[in-house]
């Protein structure tokens, strides 16, 4: 028995960033991840963030945020708030109300990211408030930005310099690889007609094994997230964690307890939630069984 799966990189009620948010898309995405014995969804960046603030019982818990903010030339084209430089920290302040706040660092392999005196004054500006900074990041500058910057999570974090890891450890700054979104990218690349591109994208695939293996040695926190559709695969996402040289315990971990905890949520406590899934084998033992929850409790009632 599990306190419940987390999903940290997931958004539910859009199936591209592009998309105007559905609540009815929203619920499917949910029960989803419901059914799968996910039953914390982390939405770092969203395409509404009103919309989706009343909790529904029979949905897992989410745990929220602003809308992607996105400064010139970086992020798909219509999605997210769009702001200038200058604007982000103040920006980013405004969205605290919706829980965490994302900022797209960097986009494309030869544009410069989100310089860092301004990643930093947004970082700054949040946590004085009280909230906790998100930060798209791909490119080797961007992630070292913000891991300088102090962000609490990097999303990605496609090129991220192994020197930069005891830092990360040290400061409490968690590594979200998204494994099942870049394993899509890695099978469609041959598609791709741009050769930096792809020499790009696969590099920053084969660094990522290593990565994660170099992360979870540092002491850092490394999480489980898949940022990819359909909703429900976090298994699969633990399973690459696994694949990336973590042990079997830890990566379990990092899509349940440790992101629990990471999160500031009770694990399988007294007092705690009663969010519980439970396996016929010890997943410890046998990591395929997270795929097939014989047992489903959400918010105290059983779902399976």
């Amino acid at each position: 028995m599990l306190p419940g799966l987390v999903d940290v990189h997931s958004h539910p009620g859009i199936e591209a960033p592009d998309d105007a948010y559905s609540h009815e898309v929203f619920r499917q995405h949910m029960l989803a991840h419901r059914a799968a014995g996910v039953l914390t969804v982390r939405s770092p960046g969203s395409a509404d963030p009103v919309r989706d603030r009343a909790d529904d019982p029979d949905l897992p818990r989410l745990v929220r945020s602003g809308q992607w903010l996105a400064t010139p030339g970086r992020f798909f084209p219509g999605a997210g708030r769009r702001v200038e430089e200058s604007e982000l920290p103040a920006a980013a302040v405004e969205e605290a109300a919706f829980g965490w706040r994302k900022v797209i660092g960097d986009w494309m392999p030869d544009d410069p990211p989100v310089p860092l005196d301004v990643l930093t004054a947004t970082v700054d500006a949040v946590h004085a408030a009280g909230g906790r900074v998100a930060v798209h990041c791909q490119t080797a500058e961007s992630c070292r930005n913000a891991v300088l910057a102090g962000a609490d999570s990097l999303e990605h974090g496609m090129h991220l310099d192994h020197a930069l890891l005891p830092r990360m450890a040290a400061q409490g700054t968690a590594l979200v690889r998204t494994f099942s979104a870049f394993a899509k990218s890695i099978e469609n690349l041959e598609k791709s007609s741009d050769a930096r591109l792809k020499e790009w994208v696969r590099s920053g695939w084969e660094h990522a094994f290593p990565t994660v293996r170099a992360a979870f040695e540092a002491g850092g926190t490394v999480l489980a997230g898949t940022d990819n559709k359909p909703c429900g695969r976090l298994a699969g996402e633990i399973s690459w964690l696994i694949k990336a040289g973590m042990p079997v315990e830890a990566a379990i971990g990092a899509g349940s307890w440790t992101a629990r905890a990471w999160l500031g949520l009770p694990g399988l406590v007294d007092g705690g939630f009663a969010d519980v899934v439970g396996y016929a084998a010890d997943p410890t033992e046998d990591p395929d069984v997270l795929s097939r929850p014989e047992l489903i409790v959400l918010r105290g009632k059983a779902i399976l």
